[in-house]
């Protein structure tokens, strides 16, 4: 299946449900404590991240969707942190607040990536805050894409079925990270994400996929759902939908670390995927591609888009190559998200040669990501007059593209790059010859942006002209 990353920034989620603060205090385990048989941890480090609805959200945003969250907490210092972070990091909170309610907060004891023991520090909230919840949601619907809600069974989705029949009457899709037995309570809603033991807790053991499909399809019918999206750990996951085939994705190869979290990075990204226009086969593939990233490291972990973005291209094989200059720019914004330094380079390349090679390999030792920008056919019959290029641009692009050193290849128009050096703002500009830094095409620009500008040599006796002409007199 091939994937088109869509824009999430056009995406508008109101995600709803039971919100909490997940904490975590770290140290290392070096003895047995004399008082009982239990580890001694010598707490080093503690860090608080948003769970449960909150991570939800809070994945929505880091993939650059909008997101709004409703959700219940109480009048403390838990709930205080939780919005602080969610607002920091771009999601609106739209809080009831109980007065007689702690915000829930899961505090996880930690020691060489292993969690040794978790606290959980809980009420129900009661039917009340319950309707407030509703009653807020009501007045957002219209300014909302995709609903999710997300049910821990703490009390915020006490009356879902009002949320979903609300939704439905906005024209707005419902997605539905469920919770126990009784999955009836979701009624009407679009789909629904359990995973493969809260699946069979409700429809019964499914011992092959033959089974799964027949009892997904039963509770479709029953429960007049569009779809049913299934998490099954190692095997992957199975959508499965009336009318159309069912599709079995593969899980990810990667070694695990943390569960903590991956179903609500499959549903938020799955949500924001919707939102975005992306079709729901292909927003099932990108979600579980997320969760694959989530479940690689310790603690619920937002994965962002630009992560997100990568991945796509590396399973594509489009993270590297001939690009246009649009998709350029986005392969460096994902690669300085990523801390890369970018080089950049520039030249005809009509025959490659070994002196481009040598050329080329001591450029990308400069940084982390090399460009090479090429003068197109009518560029080079500009600068180097008629009969040249011997190769056509795609070619040179081509044959570019293939060696190693080289990360991206793109081709401009004029007879220089300065406007996809303003463009890109490459850390570094390589250019390769007998010139001073203030001759170098470009130069101003670049150390105008922060960046650097090197000179190379090429190697001695190699170059393009002499070859084409040892060529012509050979032929003579």
């Amino acid at each position: 299946m091939q994937l088109e990353f869509p824009k999430f920034d056009s995406a508008r989620l109101l995600v709803v449900g039971d919100v909490m603060l997940d904490r975590y205090w770290h140290g290392e385990t070096l003895r047995i404590s004399p008082e009982a048989p239990v580890p001694v941890v010598n707490v080093q480090s503690a860090e608080d991240s948003p769970g449960g609805a909150a991570n939800v959200a809070l994945n929505v945003a880091a993939l650059g969707a909008a997101a709004t969250l409703v959700g219940l907490v109480g009048r403390d210092e838990a709930g205080v942190e939780l919005e602080t972070k969610l607002n920091a990091a771009g999601v609106l909170c739209d809080f009831e607040k109980a007065a007689n309610k702690p915000t829930i907060t899961k505090l996880r004891v930690v020691s060489r990536h292993q969690q040794l023991i978790r606290l959980d520090f809980e009420q129900t909230f009661e039917e009340q805050h319950a309707n407030a919840l509703n009653a807020r949601v009501s007045c957002l619907l219209e300014e909302t894409d995709v609903l999710v809600l997300s049910d821990y069974a703490k009390g915020a989705l006490t009356r879902v079925e009002e949320l979903i029949n609300q939704a439905r009457n906005a024209g707005v899709k419902v997605l539905v990270d469920p919770k126990g037995n009784d999955f009836s309570r979701y009624r009407g809603a679009t789909l629904l994400t359990p995973n493969i033991a809260e699946f069979e807790l409700v429809a019964g053991p499914c011992p092959t996929e033959e089974i799964l499909v027949e009892k997904g399809s039963e509770l479709l019918r029953e429960l007049e759902l569009e779809a049913l999206l299934i998490t099954r750990g190692e095997h992957g996951m199975s959508l499965i939908r009336l009318d159309e085939p069912e599709l079995h994705i593969p899980a990810r190869t990667r070694d695990v670390f943390d569960v903590t979290g991956a179903g609500d990075t499959v549903i938020s990204a799955l949500g924001a995927s919707l939102a975005a226009g992306l079709a729901l086969p292909e927003a099932v593939a990108l979600s579980n591609i997320a969760a694959g990233l989530a479940v690689s490291r310790v603690g619920t972990v937002a994965v962002s888009g630009p992560e997100l973005r990568r991945e796509v291209q590396r399973d594509s094989g489009s993270d590297r190559g001939v690009m246009m200059p649009e998709q350029l720019l986005l392969s460096v914004a994902d690669a300085r998200a990523h801390g890369e330094k970018i080089v950049f380079t520039n030249g005809c390349f009509d025959i490659i040669h070994a002196g481009h090679v040598g050329y080329l390999s001591e450029a990308r030792e400069q940084g982390d990501r090399l460009i090479v920008a090429i003068n197109d056919d009518d560029s080079v019959r500009r600068l180097k007059g008629e009969g040249r290029p011997i190769n056509p641009v795609e070619r040179r692009m081509a044959v570019l593209s293939g060696l190693e050193s080289v990360d991206w290849v793109v081709s401009f128009a004029e007879d220089t790059p300065e406007a996809l050096l303003e463009a890109i703002k490459p850390d570094v500009l390589i250019k390769g010859g007998d010139y001073a830094i203030d001759e170098v095409v470009g130069s101003e620009i670049v150390q105008a942006n922060g960046g650097e500008v090197k000179v190379l040599s090429f190697l001695d006796n190699c170059s393009t002209s002499a070859i084409v002409e040892k060529i012509q007199g050979d032929n003579t």
